[in-house]
């Protein structure tokens, strides 16, 4: 089969090259990739996470159609479209007991400590597969895995409610496009910072840019100003996500593609009573959520890439005037 490799870390290493096609356990399914999305956790794994085995294949978020199916496979069956929950997890730690497999004790992120989406095939265990609904597009059920997992968990971790005004850095991105939609479903008012006119469209009330955004929100909210912030952009707009906050308000952010490293002013997060919550990925629980509430769910496509055109696609990711998901399309 083809796959997407590298045999050291950065992206010009990438190459398509032949593989073999995995094998079949017991408990496994084995998938015929259709399209796997690009996210900022593939261009990490490229360029800078330790990862095996080596060469590598990147690729943390799939779609396909069920190959072949182990012995003892009962959830489904050769034809299916599936998507891949993609963390490894043992299931008998106190964290996947608790139903937070993402935090596994015992696991690791699929394409991180295993080989990933971006070949032809791609075989898991049976517990990761997920059935699509037939209304679901290819490229929206693509998207499911990471870019609308991460934003689902990060608005029920923050314990969004229909009373609540929530901004939303980085709305247009993968999952800033999917914390509008289901911010809007949950019954908030939602405040996009974006320049794109279409977020709209997938429920954003208002919509403002970088510049004076606590000004904005102020003159919105009438001084109230936010009681969630979404940062999934990184340090670059952490003070602008902390000062767009209001009494009692809840920051909760995931990923750092513009940096890590922020300063804190502690006053200004105690005298506020403000909450500070970091989330990670999201569990199977939340995935079948979002299969059954996703009927009417959207997802904006800005570039779609062949496995031959690997390099290109993690590249677009910085690219300023990208508007909307960068997919590959594989099969």
């Amino acid at each position: 089969m083809k796959a997407l490799l590298f045999e050291k870390s950065g992206i010009d290493n990438l190459k398509v090259a032949d593989v073999p096609k995995p094998e079949v356990g017991a408990h496994d399914v084995r998938i015929k990739v259709k399209m796997a999305g690009v996210n900022p956790i593939d261009y990490f794994v490229v360029n800078a996470l330790p990862v095996k085995p080596m060469p590598h294949i990147a690729g943390a978020e799939v779609y396909g159609e069920v190959d072949m199916i182990g012995e003892h496979v009962k959830n489904v069956r050769s034809g299916d479209r599936v998507i891949v929950y993609n963390r490894i997890f043992d299931g008998t730690c106190d964290m996947c007991l608790s139903s937070m497999e993402m935090l596994c004790r015992n696991g690791g992120i699929m394409s991180v400590i295993t080989n990933g989406g971006y070949a032809e095939y791609l075989t898991v265990p049976d517990k990761n597969v997920f059935k699509v609904p037939d209304y679901m597009s290819d490229e929206l059920a693509t998207s499911i895995p990471v870019s609308a997992l991460t934003a689902y968990h990060a608005l029920k971790t923050a314990e969004v409610k229909a009373t609540d005004t929530v901004v939303i850095f980085g709305a247009s991105g993968n999952t800033g496009q999917f914390a509008v939609q289901f911010a809007k479903k949950m019954g908030a008012i939602v405040i996009a910072v974006s320049k794109k006119e279409w977020l709209k469209d997938f429920g954003a009330n208002y919509i403002i840019g970088y510049d004076n955004v606590r000004e904005e929100i102020s003159r919105i909210t009438k001084g109230r100003m936010a009681d969630v912030v979404v940062n999934s952009v990184g340090s670059s707009v952490w003070d602008s996500s902390l000062q767009s906050l209001g009494v009692t308000g809840r920051i909760v952010f995931f990923g750092g593609i513009t940096g890590s490293d922020v300063k804190l002013n502690l006053s200004q997060i105690y005298s506020n009573h403000v909450t500070i919550i970091g989330t990670t990925g999201g569990r199977r629980l939340d995935l079948i959520e979002i299969l059954n509430i996703c009927e009417d769910c959207k997802v904006k496509i800005w570039k779609t890439y062949s496995l031959d055109q690997g390099q290109d696609a993690l590249k677009a990711l910085f690219d300023p005037s990208r508007n909307g998901r960068i997919l590959i399309k594989i099969s």
